[in-house]
């Protein structure tokens, strides 16, 4: 048996991201695979936990307490039933513990320090299909994360 893994999935609850984690739920995760749900929230927002956790993120959030409106409400996270069925699918068929973590700040930044803050052995993000000159020009995240992550990135068309 492999040795479980960490696996990120970037989400910003677009049509891209969650087909990234289906990607992902489909191709990459393994029992006893840990699968962090990492949100990046603009800097603007002003959530009552995101002074706490500013520089660090949130702690990591218990699937069964990320799908709670309270705790959405503390770290400004939009509720999102589409994505909470597909996180108990994984964790019920693949025996995968799910997690969620929220930044606050430029998401190509905060994907790759979660590199070294989590021991990441895979990212996971999608991508909006822009092409080179849109793609250097509007920063992507993708791009951004494929050069500088220090482990493992897929990209999800």
């Amino acid at each position: 048996m492999a040795k479980p893994r960490t696996i990120v999935i970037g989400m910003d609850y677009s049509a891209t991201s969650k087909k990234a984690l289906k990607w992902a739920i489909d191709n990459l995760i393994d029992a006893g695979d840990t699968v962090v749900v990492l949100l990046v929230l603009s800097p603007k927002s002003d959530p009552v936990n995101k002074q706490l956790f500013a520089d660090t993120g949130s702690p990591l959030i218990p699937l069964v307490e990320f799908k709670e409106t309270g705790v959405c409400k503390k770290y400004g996270i939009t509720p999102d039933p589409e994505l909470f069925n597909m996180l108990d699918t994984v964790s019920a068929a693949k025996k995968a513990k799910v997690v969620a973590k929220v930044y606050w700040g430029d998401p190509r930044e905060k994907l790759c320090e979660a590199v070294s803050h989590l021991k990441l052995d895979a990212i996971v993000v999608g991508s909006r299909g822009l092409g080179t000159l849109k793609r250097v020009l509007l920063e992507s995240v993708s791009s951004h994360v494929v050069q500088n992550a220090t482990c493992a990135v897929t990209v999800v068309k």
